[in-house]
């Protein structure tokens, strides 16, 4: 019987791009909000999470040997008006993310690649998606943001 090749299907090398690719774009995404507003949660607390999924992802491109592409987003992130407003799009690109991790869950059989791609789905479904749940609840419920990021942009800072 043959050892498993080291070698990615193209399958599976587009599925380790589009990973990759997403997480580069929460990153770039998060920051974003975090320059335009101040160190707001929980975008302060989850962009760490996000250069962590990134990490997570080049390792596989490294054990794999595949080229890591340059981050493409920065300076390309969305814009928003309000942290509230963030946090309303931020719901929806969590959603969106583990329905793109549900695809890419079915590119490969290789363990150790399913075992990142499950913990990254797992982390935008359980920790991510809740905290920006009750981020936009918040805004909802007319608390909206105040915090530290008005202070910052107020003195000059931001």
């Amino acid at each position: 019987m043959m050892a498993e090749s080291i070698e990615l299907d193209r399958q599976e090398e587009r599925a380790l791009l589009a990973a990759l690719d997403d997480e580069y774009k929460s990153h770039a995404t998060y920051d974003q909000v975090i320059r335009d507003f101040g160190p707001v949660r929980p975008f302060v607390n989850i962009v760490e999470a996000e250069a962590r999924h990134i990490a997570a992802l080049v390792t596989l491109f490294d054990r794999y040997g595949l080229p890591v592409p340059p981050d493409p987003w920065p300076g390309k992130a969305p814009r928003y008006q309000s942290v509230d407003a963030a946090c309303v799009a931020a719901v929806q690109a969590e959603i969106d993310n583990a329905a793109l991790y549900d695809r890419l869950l079915a590119s490969t059989r290789r363990p150790d690649i399913l075992a990142v791609l499950q913990a990254l789905r797992s982390a935008s479904q359980d920790r991510h998606l809740p905290a920006f749940q009750r981020c936009a609840q918040r805004s909802a419920d007319g608390g909206g943001h105040s915090g530290a990021g008005r202070r910052m942009r107020a003195r000059g800072r931001a």
